[in-house]
This record gives structure tokens, C-alpha cells and sequence, in this order.
């Protein structure tokens, strides 16, 4: 890791290196930069515009700090537009991320929900945000025809953001915006295709109306159904959203409703390796049994609006809600290093409630040659959540990784939890927090140091699945501090330094651990609290933009020492990551970059495995996506990406990993017009090379399990304005 850390630092030094010569030649640029007034800075509604190219835009959502530029942010992150996931025909959240060299996606634990881990650690899809409101989002899986903007935050974000609901988002987090009218409306049909047999249609109507166009409706309507590129795997997705915004003088606000239903027969499950890895199976292999499957029907709506009280204050006010059932019969194998598979039959349902809002106030102001922007919120969310489960016995099935044997479905009457078509309230979570900031600027707003507190509260209990009585509970405050410094050395070059924390609730004390007693039992460790400190540099040419940032962070973990449970270990990544986006020749566009990370269990329970890699983390990822338009040929686009993952461990003794891993993905899309009604037609090949891979291990803290890629995957589709 030594080598790809100074391989690394040596590509972060180029940038500075080369940041000055850049500027020299662009100084024409640079004054057209010092010009530029950015809508949406600091604005809880407003989006900021698209940069160069419009595949991501200026910059996106930094919590309660609103919407900030990029070359403004004490932090990292990249926001990714409709465009990109138009021209990409993604199909969910996970899709669009494959362009971030920092994230990679996985598996939950026991089930098909997208997890995104970022910095290497893992962020729950519970714990992202619609909007800036935890908690509303479907759980399992987001149709990516619902977005305007996929925003990656790259960092601890306790202060910004509150603790997530979930306990993930150590290293960093996700919100996205739905879709909002354009300024001259849409009117859009798609049919699609993708083999071996999943049809696809969709529906995108928006409008501006009002005398200056200041209210927008966008309606959105998705089906997909039919068979996978993994054999024997159906998908039936549907999807309706409608929002409406309003755009006016000193009031705005967008308010979404959204509705989805997904379901999977006969998913692909996740596999774990009883000790060396298993060969890969071709990539189209399915090892699912025919009776599982996964089902997801969700209805969510969220809402946000901001009121000028004066030119220097504004009022906002943001909140959701979301009620979804999800139901699975899974059949997750166990698998020897010969492909030989075990596994059990496992029922569960799940019912939730959640309520989420935050509301806040900005003011900016002068105290002599010093600027503020003060900024106070508050932030709740409160969800509940039922749940029962059922087990066959634990004994039982054969398969085989490369040859599956279907079985008749298990009686899943072995271990059970309460009743499947009825189920308990399991779970409460109550969370609450008051926050405050102030970024000053100074010399001209060319210093730019933000300071913030957030007093937390994190409530939550768990309940008997069979009887519904309380078992434990937890109710905990703490104190997350930040501060973020920003340097503009010129228009278009800043460097950036924070100090941000993570924040996860405590754990209880359990009675044994591994047959020892516990001297502590019973007793509540007070939350958990990773630190982070990270240091870089963001350039904007204009026609192109490149950023680089330096980081360390902690998470701590609880483990037994002298027979007492406590918070005392600790993993810890640290790493570089850089990336370049925009359009730097005409007609030529790029999204691209890399992340060296070297993670470590830095404290272990009895110093077993301390000083190893932790499990599923890569020392190096890297991607580039890349878009022609062929000049030649008026409306012809050409697209490539490439998807580079390092080695990854599968145990923590670091015995066994799996092999890199790289994915080529091309496209090609082409514009005309029929009958003077615009047409694109698309195509995309995922996989090109239909290369069989481990594409990840684990995703959930302690789990190895592990994820095949997905195969060659054909997509096909056209669109018409009208």
C-alpha cells in the first residue's frame, strides 16, 4: 500500500504543480470566472447549475449549510444530473455510482438492497437522504428515472446531516433531489429493451406556468418486466412520482410524491465462502432457487420551502414521510472452496412508518470586515418498525455453484418470529438534534471558515418479536463539533481543509461474550464517535474541473478487554482520491478519477488480526467514463467507461481475497428528427467482455459474503419528444 500511497501523492502533487500553468494560460477564463454569480448558494431549495458538460453539476447539498458551490465546500463531494443517468439508461441509484471513484457498490446483509461504500465504509440505503430528509427513501432499491441530481458527500457528516437513523454514514453520505419542470417543459415517452427478455417504458412529463413560469409540475411514470441478463431472474418494476415546485421572489418550495413497487423472482443470491474462495460461475449463472423472492412496495413524499424574510434572512422548513412493506423468501447459500452449496430456507416481512422533518434559519451579516452566514437548525425523525421472520431447519439443502439443484421449498417452521402476515413493532427509533453554524469570510471572501456544533439525541428500543415487549433501549446525547476552512488562492483554485466526526449509537453491553462473562452487563456505551481530518484542493478551468483531497478517518468498534465491553476498537482509513469532470475539448466529455486507500483495524478485541486490512475494502479504485460527439456525424455520441477494483480481503486474518477486477462498459446514442418531433436512440453493452467476477465482499460490518457481477448486458431504447 507504501507504493500506491506515493503513487498517489506524487498525482496529487502534479495537480498543484500544474494548477499554476493551467491558470496562466487560461487568465481570460479565469476573469469570466471572477464574474460568475452562482444561483442556488446556501439555498435549501434552489439546485446550482450544471458545470461544463452537464453530466454533474457546480455543486450540491451540504446539510444544513444548504447548496454550495464546489470551490466554495470545505468538503468533497460531486453531484451527478439527469443527463448522465438519461444517457446511461441507469436503472437505479447504484448504477449512476459507478462513475464516482469513490464508491462502490454492494449488497445488505441477508437481502437485495443497494449498499454504497464510500471511503470503505458502508452507507445503509436507509441513511440516505431525498432531499435532505432522512428516512423517506425506499429501502431496497431507488429507480433512478426519479432524480434530477444523485449527490455524493465524501466524509464524516454527523454535523451536517444530524446521526443517521440507520448507524452507517462514517465515511461520507448520499441525497437525491427528485426531477423539477425544466424551463421549457418536457414531454417524453421511452421504450426500451434489455436481454434476455426485460421490457421497459417510461413516461416524463413537466411544465412551467405562472406569468414569469415560476411554478413547476414534473409527472413520472416506469415499467420494467420480464427476465434479467442472469438466467432465470425476473424483474417487475413499477413507478409513479409527481412534484411540483414554485420559484418565486422571496418564496420557494418543491413538494414530491412518489410510489414503487419492485419485485425480483428467483434473485441471485450472495454467497458465503466457508473458507478459500469459490472459482466464479459464468456471469449468468443463476444459483437461486425458482421459490425465492424479493418484493419492495413503498409510497413516500417529501417537502421543502424557504421564505426570504428579509434580503439577509431566510426561513426553511423540510419534511416527509414514508410507509413501505417489503417481503422476502431467501435462500442465501453457504459455499466450500469446490462450489458445493448449503443453505436454509428464510422468510421475513417488513412493515415501516417514518417521519422525518428539519427546519432552520440563515442569516448573513457584517461585524466590521468580517462576513457571516449564521445558520441554526433543528432535525427530527422518528420511524417504526415491524418485523417477523421464519426459519426451516437449519440443516438444510446441497446445491451446487456451477450446477444448482432445484429443491422443493422448505416448511419454514424451525425458528420463528412472530407471525409473518401480522407482524409486531420491533424497532423504534427516535432521533433529534439542534445545530449551529457560522461560515465567515474574510479578506475579500477569499478566507472562508465555517464553524458548527449539533447537540444530538438518539433514541431507540427493540421489542420481542412474539410478544411485542420491550427488550432494551437506548437514549444517549453528544456533542458533534466541525470546522472547515477554504483558501481561495485565485477564481478558480481553493484549498480546503475539515474536521468533521462521525456519530453511531452506542451499543449494549451483552451478558457473555465467546462463554466469559461480562463484568458491565446491561450497561449502554455512550455513542460512538469516529473522527476525520482531510486536506485538498478543487480547480475549475472553465471547460473542465479536478479536485484532490487527502483523508484520514476512524471508526470506532466495541470489543471485550479485561471481560469488559467497551468502545476501545477502532479501524481507520486513510487515503487520496482524486478526480477531473466536464467537457475539456469541445464535444468531449469526462468523468473520471481514483482513490488509494490504506485501512487498517487499528485496536482489535485481544489484538487478534490488529494491524490488518479490513474485510471488502480495496486498496485502490479507479474509474474514467469518457462521451464523443462525433462531429462528423451531427448527433452521434459515442461513450466508454472503465470500472477498476483492487484486491480485497474476505477475512479479517487476511488469508484469503479476491481478485481485481476491471469492467468495460460502451454506449452509443444517436439524435434526429422525425417529423420535427426529436428522437434519440440508445444502446449500451455493460460487461463488454462478459468477464465472470467477485465484484464485492461483504458490505455489512463482520459479513464476507460475497456478490458475482453482473454479466453482458444489452440495453436498447428510444425516446420521443412531443
Amino acid at each position: 500500500m507504501a507504493n500506491g500511497l506515493r503513487v498517489a501523492l506524487a498525482a496529487s502533487a502534479s495537480v498543484f504543480v500544474l494548477a499554476p500553468t493551467a491558470l496562466a494560460q487560461q487568465a481570460e477564463e479565469e476573469a469570466r470566472l471572477d464574474t460568475v454569480i452562482v444561483t442556488g448558494e446556501a439555498s435549501q431549495v434552489e439546485l446550482l447549475e450544471e458545470f461544463t458538460g452537464g453530466q454533474v453539476a457546480r455543486g450540491g447539498r451540504a446539510g444544513l449549510l444548504g447548496n454550495l458551490d464546489f470551490l466554495d465546500a470545505p468538503f468533497s463531494g460531486t453531484a451527478y444530473t439527469s443527463d448522465l443517468v438519461t444517457a446511461q439508461q441507469s436503472d437505479s441509484v447504484g448504477d449512476v455510482l459507478q462513475n464516482d471513484p469513490v464508491v462502490r457498490v454492494a449488497k445488505g446483509f441477508g437481502n437485495f438492497q443497494e449498499v454504497y461504500v464510500i471511503r470503505g465504509f458502508p452507507v445503509y440505503s436507509d441513511d440516505v437522504t431525498l432531499n435532505g430528509v432522512y428516512g423517506i427513501l425506499p429501502r431496497q432499491f431507488v429507480a433512478a428515472e426519479l432524480l434530477e441530481r444523485v449527490e455524493v458527500f465524501r466524509g464524516a457528516n454527523a454535523f451536517i446531516n444530524g446521526a443517521a437513523p440507520g448507524g452507517s454514514g462514517v465515511g461520507g453520505t448520499i441525497n437525491l433531489v427528485p426531477k423539477r419542470a425544466p424551463e421549457d417543459g418536457i414531454r417524453r415517452v421511452t421504450i426500451g429493451y434489455e436481454n434476455e427478455g426485460q421490457l421497459y417504458g417510461a413516461v416524463d412529463l413537466g411544465t412551467r406556468f405562472g406569468p414569469a413560469g415560476e411554478w413547476g409540475v414534473r409527472v413520472n411514470g416506469v415499467v420494467r418486466d420480464g427476465e434479467t441478463s442472469i438466467d432465470g431472474q425476473d424483474r417487475s418494476l413499477g413507478v409513479a412520482s409527481i412534484g411540483t415546485d414554485y420559484d418565486g421572489e422571496r418564496f420557494r418550495f418543491s413538494a414530491d410524491l412518489g410510489y414503487q413497487d419492485n419485485r425480483i423472482d428467483d434473485p441471485r443470491p450472495q454467497v458465503t465462502p466457508l473458507g478459500d474462495v469459490p472459482a466464479e460461475p459464468d456471469a449468468d449463472t443463476n444459483f437461486a432457487q425458482p421459490w425465492t423472492y424479493t418484493d419492495e412496495e413503498q409510497l413516500f413524499g417529501v417537502i421543502r420551502g424557504e421564505y426570504d424574510v428579509t434580503d439577509n434572512v431566510t426561513l426553511w422548513l423540510g419534511g416527509g414521510a414514508r410507509n413501505g412493506e417489503e417481503a422476502n423468501v431467501l435462500a442465501n447459500p453457504n459455499a466450500a472452496a469446490d462450489g458445493s452449496l448449503t443453505a436454509y430456507r428464510f422468510d421475513n416481512t417488513r412493515e415501516d412508518d417514518v417521519v422525518s422533518a428539519d427546519a432552520g434559519l440563515r442569516a448573513e451579516f457584517h461585524t466590521g470586515a468580517i462576513g457571516h452566514r449564521l445558520v441554526v437548525s433543528a432535525s427530527s425523525i422518528s420511524s417504526e418498525s415491524k418485523n417477523a421472520y421464519a426459519f426451516s431447519d437449519f440443516s438444510g439443502f446441497a446445491s451446487d455453484l456451477y450446477n444448482p439443484v432445484e429443491v422443493a421449498p422448505p416448511v419454514p417452521d424451525f425458528f420463528i418470529g412472530g407471525e409473518l402476515d401480522d407482524p409486531l413493532v420491533t424497532e423504534e427509533v427516535d432521533n433529534s438534534s439542534f445545530a449551529i453554524a457560522d461560515t465567515l469570510s474574510l479578506f475579500d471572501d477569499r478566507l472562508l471558515a465555517t464553524i458548527g456544533l449539533r447537540q444530538q439525541k438518539i433514541e431507540t428500543a427493540t421489542f420481542d418479536y412474539n410478544t411485542g415487549a420491550r427488550l432494551s433501549g437506548y437514549d444517549d446525547e453528544k456533542v458533534t463539533p466541525a470546522f472547515g476552512l477554504v483558501w481561495k488562492a485565485s477564481p478558480n483554485l481553493s484549498i480546503y481543509g475539515n474536521y468533521a466526526e462521525s456519530l453511531q449509537p452506542g451499543q449494549v453491553a451483552p451478558a457473555t461474550s465467546g462463554g466469559t462473562p461480562i463484568v458491565n452487563a446491561g450497561d449502554v456505551l455512550e455513542p460512538f464517535t469516529g473522527e476525520q481530518v482531510e486536506v485538498g484542493a478543487k480547480y475549475d478551468a472553465g471547460s473542465y474541473g479536478a479536485t484532490v483531497s487527502l483523508f484520514q478517518l476512524s471508526r470506532p468498534n466495541a470489543i471485550v478487554a479485561n471481560q469488559r465491553f467497551t468502545a476501545s476498537g477502532e479501524q481507520e482509513n486513510q487515503g487520496v482520491e482524486i478526480s477531473v469532470f466536464g467537457e475539456p475539448v469541445d464535444g468531449f466529455r469526462l468523468i473520471g478519477g481514483a482513490t488509494f486507500l490504506d485501512a487498517e483495524l487499528s485496536r482489535t478485541e485481544g489484538g487478534v488480526d490488529e494491524g490488518n486490512a479490513p474485510i471488502g475494502v480495496p486498496e485502490i479504485q479507479a474509474n474514467l467514463n469518457a462521451e464523443w460527439d462525433v462531429s462528423a456525424i451531427p448527433g452521434l455520441t459515442l461513450d466508454g467507461r472503465l470500472i477498476h477494483t483492487g484486491e480485497q480481503y474476505v477475512n479479517s486474518a487476511n488469508t484469503v481475497e479476491l481478485d481485481s477486477w476491471t469492467r468495460l462498459d460502451l454506449g452509443v446514442r444517436y439524435t434526429l428528427d422525425a417529423g420535427e418531433r426529436p428522437v434519440t436512440l440508445r444502446a449500451r453493452i455493460e460487461n463488454v467482455t462478459d468477464e465472470a467476477y467477485w465484484a464485492s465482499t461483504g458490505g455489512f460490518p463482520g459479513a464476507n459474503y460475497l456478490i458475482l457481477g453482473n454479466p453482458r448486458t444489452v440495453m436498447v431504447s428510444a425516446s420521443v419528444d412531443f
